[in-house]
This record gives C-alpha cells, sequence and structure tokens, in this order.
C-alpha cells in the first residue's frame, strides 16, 4: 500500500475479493503539502509500435500531475457516463470506485456511482475487502461500461465501496489498476486484459511519462509508444516472474560504491507509489550517506546540501538509471525532504525495492505485455 507506506496482502475467502493497493504510502504522501493538502519472449514477439509519432493506433490519455505525489486521470462508468477521477496503477490490477451506498466520510468527500443511473449496469452478490492498517475499503464486484478517452471496454468488472475509512484526504476517487490479472474468486478481468480482449488496442502495450509539470502534459499511451517522449532507445527487461511488473536489478550505487541490493534484487515499476521504498536497513544506510535525519515519520535534508549530493544509480540488467539529488530530495515550504521511505520486509521474502514516480519522472517506461517486458529510456 502507498500512501499509508504498507503493502496490503489480505487473505482471501469464499465471499471475498483483495484488490491489492501497493499504492497506499506514508500519510505525508497524501498531505505533504499539509499546508495545502513505475531475447525476451521471442517465441512470440509482436510488432511495436515504438517508432510512432503520429500513429493513430495509438490512444493518448492526458494526466495530472497532483503535488508530485500522484498522477490522475478521468475515466467515465456507465450509460449515460458518470465521471471519475482515478489513479492509473501498475502496481494493483483493479478498478473500484466510491458507491452511492457508500456512507463513509471518505465516500462523501469523492465522486460516486449511482448504478440505478446507468442503463447498462449490473449488479453481482460478490463482494470485496481492502485492508490496510490505517485503512480500509468494503464493496461489492459490478459490471459497466467503462471509458478511458475513445476506449471503450464493455461489460468491465469493477469494485464499489460501501464503507471506507482512512481514505478521506485522497485527491482521486478511486484506482484503476494496470497490472497482471490476479486469481480472485470473482475472476475479475482487469480493464487492460479486457480492452485487449475486446480487440480495442492494436498492440498488447501501455507506457507512461511522467511530466514534473503539473498541467496536462503527463500521459498514459496505449496500443503503441511514441519515441518524442523519450532520448535513445529502449532498454527493454524482463518481467521476473511473469505475474507482476517486477524485474531484476543489478545494483544500487553513490559516487561508484554500491550502497544496497549488493547481491541483486528486484524491483517492481510502479505508477501508483510516489517515492523510492526499500528495505530498512539498506534505506537506513543512503540516508545517512545523505544525511538526512529522522524527524517524526520524515527524514529532512540541509536544503543548502542538494547542489552537493551526488546521485543515486540504478543499476538495472548493465544500464545505469542515475536519480539526482534534486530528484530524491523535495523541497516544501522552506523544507526538505527524503524521497526514499523504509518498507517492511516479510521474513524470507527476497531484497524488492519499489521504484514511484520519483524514478518514472526521469525515466519514460513501455509495460508490454505480449513480450513480458518493461522498457526504459530518458524522458525528454
Amino acid at each position: 500500500m502507498k500512501w499509508l507506506g504498507l503493502l496490503g496482502l489480505v487473505a482471501l475467502s469464499e465471499c471475498m475479493v483483495i484488490i491489492p493497493l501497493t499504492q497506499m504510502k506514508t500519510m505525508r504522501e497524501t498531505l505533504r503539502g499539509r499546508n495545502s493538502l513505475t531475447e525476451f519472449s521471442e517465441e512470440h514477439p509482436h510488432s511495436l509500435s515504438q517508432n510512432a509519432t503520429n500513429d493513430q493506433d495509438i490512444v493518448y490519455h492526458p494526466l495530472r500531475n497532483y503535488k508530485d505525489l500522484v498522477y490522475i486521470g478521468t475515466i467515465n462508468i456507465g450509460t449515460p457516463p458518470q465521471e471519475f477521477r482515478v489513479l492509473f496503477d501498475t502496481g494493483s490490477s483493479s478498478l473500484w470506485v466510491p458507491s452511492i451506498y457508500c456512507h463513509s466520510p471518505s465516500c462523501y468527500k469523492h465522486k460516486s456511482f449511482v448504478p440505478q443511473n446507468s442503463s447498462t449496469f449490473k449488479a453481482t452478490n460478490k463482494i470485496f475487502s481492502i485492508k490496510y492498517n490505517s485503512a480500509m475499503i468494503n464493496g461489492y464486484l459490478g459490471y459497466d461500461t467503462v471509458r478511458i478517452g475513445k476506449l471503450v471496454s464493455v461489460a468491465q468488472p469493477f469494485g464499489l465501496s460501501l464503507k471506507e475509512s482512512g481514505l478521506e484526504a485522497l485527491p482521486f476517487d478511486g484506482i484503476l489498476g494496470l497490472g497482471y490479472p490476479r486469481p480472485t474468486v470473482t475472476g475479475a478481468t482487469p480493464v487492460f486484459d479486457n480492452l485487449r480482449k475486446q480487440g480495442v488496442i492494436s498492440e498488447p502495450v501501455f507506457a507512461f511519462y511522467l511530466s514534473s509539470q503539473e498541467e496536462n502534459r503527463s500521459v498514459v499511451m496505449f496500443g503503441g509508444v511514441n519515441r518524442t517522449y523519450y532520448k535513445g532507445e529502449l532498454n527493454w527487461v524482463p518481467v521476473s516472474p511473469v505475474g507482476k511488473w517486477l524485474i531484476n536489478m543489478d545494483s544500487i550505487s553513490m559516487n561508484r560504491t554500491v550502497v544496497a541490493c549488493k547481491r541483486g534484487c528486484q524491483a517492481l515499476l510502479d505508477t501508483g507509489t510516489s517515492l523510492l521504498h526499500g528495505p530498512r536497513g539498506q534505506v537506513r544506510e543512503i540516508q545517512n550517506l545523505i544525511h538526512a535525519r529522522p524527524v517524526g515519520h520524515e527524514h529532512l535534508v540541509s536544503c543548502q546540501t542538494i547542489g552537493t549530493l551526488p546521485p543515486v544509480v540504478f543499476t538495472i540488467n548493465g544500464i545505469d538509471y542515475p536519480v539526482p539529488a534534486q530528484a530524491y530530495v523535495q523541497s516544501l515550504s522552506g523544507s526538505c525532504f527524503s524521497n526514499f521511505l523504509m518498507r517492511q520486509q516479510r521474513v524470507n521474502e527476497s531484497e524488492t525495492w519499489i521504484l514511484g514516480d520519483v524514478f518514472l519522472r526521469l525515466y519514460f517506461s513501455v509495460f508490454d505485455r505480449g513480450n513480458n517486458r518493461i522498457g526504459l529510456a530518458p524522458a525528454v
């Protein structure tokens, strides 16, 4: 979970669908402006339109950068359409929005879906529950037409919340997961898989360009790749294991010295995560190297040192991806915060990092379901 800083994996029961939200992080990310509130499958290759500049097969959908915390896009559900602001998230698989039958304070603060106003809505008796340390969502599954700009997914399963807690401050209504399908008791098909199955997209790929600008310069594109959004060539990395946007990472270094991921590790490319999450001990070492001092749940960095701090280099498949101090330290209201965050490692869990928007703002990312790989290149 990202906005609350937890990785929420809750056991399934026979009447429950778990929608894994890896995008709930620390509350400071929600309220970071307290003052104002990301040789493979050669057997089945496909032709990736990565050289297109005006390819009509590519569908572009604008995203808004909200305070460098989250990228929000609008979708429509139902007939006639009802509009929602959602987080397009590669770290989860399901779509959910609040329902009109939810009477929690969080639902009152967000747009709610009204089933009786849609002629194409079909309800089910299947329920879901999402639990976090300080947040919770309960609801039921429905089917309706979902529109992402020009893309239309008919009979799309989605969750409608009936009860929410701890989500009042989120600047979006719901989540649209772009992860691989997860086995659930409902067999709910993710939006991207439905679009693919219904032949709506020309190629089984989507890509993110995340701008640091707040206006609608950021974009998620479906069905192909426009190379004007990145420099050089895409470097492809196989997904391992298949089933998550998880890749192998060689090391993390500063000043040519490996400081984390010393024996190799894994990294989740997650558009629903704001910061850079790593195991507690590894992140603590990096915080020490950048002279970050803990203050509550934050780590403060001297703003005067940003110009002298070295980049943190993530090496993936033999390619270096430097993240400069101007990216891994955020300035806010005269204070500077480290954008590294500690995450709990479960017992016997391999070392795993989550590379969120701090990384993905620097590197254009392509998620290729057809070949089970991720492409990275410096963003323009």
